[in-house]
């Protein structure tokens, strides 16, 4: 499930560019989800025919991490290209997620980004916070976090 503002732009690229079922969710202006959105689509997909459903919230670490979703598990992707002081600068989205995921590891040469650093912001936010570095273009990483999800999916399962 993806959700903007307006328009199904995201839904409609993931369906042409994976094959996924996808469905776009709009928030009328508002900068995130809550969970009655998040049942909605879910209902408009289905949802209960699926293992896992992404939904991902309105693009940005402020707003959405002050609402409840209705999401089992709480992910934030933190891009290289965005700097390693956002854990700093958003703590909340930190504090409250389960996993992080810092994507374009491969690009760390061109970016003042000091993953150590980056690791240690999330760490003092939250200790709890798994984090993951992914790189699309080269696949580093990405059966570390297909792994997570599938043990995700399992433990939820088994409860």
């Amino acid at each position: 499930m993806e959700a903007d503002i307006d328009s199904d732009v995201d839904a409609k690229s993931i369906v042409k560019n994976t094959g996924v079922a996808s469905i776009q969710l709009h928030t009328g202006g508002m900068c995130h989800l809550d969970a009655y959105m998040t049942e909605t689509g879910l209902n408009a997909v289905d949802g209960k025919a699926f293992d896992l459903v992404f939904l991902e919230n309105v693009g940005n670490l402020v707003c959405p991490a002050e609402f409840d979703t209705g999401a089992c598990l709480d992910i934030v992707i933190l891009s290289t290209s965005e700097g390693d002081d956002k854990p700093i600068k958003y703590p909340l989205v930190f504090e409250k997620c389960d996993l992080v995921i810092i994507s374009k590891i491969d690009a760390l040469k061109f970016f003042t980004f000091d993953y150590d650093k980056c690791v240690e912001n999330i760490k003092m936010r939250n200790p709890n916070a798994t984090v993951i570095a992914i790189s699309n273009r080269t696949g580093e990483g990405i059966e570390a976090l297909a792994n997570y999800f599938e043990n995700k999916v399992n433990t939820f399962k088994e409860n």
